[in-house]
């Protein structure tokens, strides 16, 4: 199926809301997307429309979503978009929802610091290695040839 995927680079417009499902979290926010040009008449950069999504995250991203975001954080959107158009009230209504696949801070507007998220006990709670089936990550190289992962010589500076 043909989906439309976009890349919307915005702001962070409600705190995110964090439900717990039965097939995993789910989180959502609006997200402000403002269009800013230069007026040439005024010399200055002015702000254009704002366009508002309702961004739908899922699973562990809603959970690091909801343990990440705060209202005003510049941030980027990957997701699919998903127009839809409804009649309440007499009145038509259209709205717009990103999907997330991903998302993350906009680091030409600032910085952040990465954090992985804590993982239970495995051996309290979760299957031993061998109960688990394969191993997905990726098995240590060979010290051959892997001089670049050693720790640089200091240089001397004169």
């Amino acid at each position: 199926m043909n989906e439309t995927m976009v890349c919307a680079v915005g702001n962070v417009a409600t705190q995110p809301v964090y439900r717990d499902l039965a097939s995993g979290g789910s989180a959502r926010f609006r997200l402000a997307v403002t269009a800013r040009y230069l007026d040439r008449e005024k010399n200055t950069w002015t702000d254009g429309h704002t366009n508002f999504f309702t961004v739908w995250a899922n699973r562990q991203l809603a959970t690091n979503v909801a343990s990440s975001l705060s209202v005003g954080d510049p941030v980027i959107v990957q997701g699919r978009l998903k127009v839809r158009s409804d009649e309440r009230e007499g009145q038509s209504w259209t709205s717009a929802d990103l999907d997330a696949v991903a998302i993350g801070h906009d680091l030409s507007r600032g910085t952040s610091v990465f954090r992985r998220p804590n993982k239970p006990d495995s051996q309290a709670t979760g299957p031993t290695p061998a109960q688990s089936g394969p191993s997905w990550e990726t098995p240590p190289r060979s010290p051959v040839g892997m001089e670049a992962q050693r720790e640089p010589e200091p240089v001397a500076v004169t």
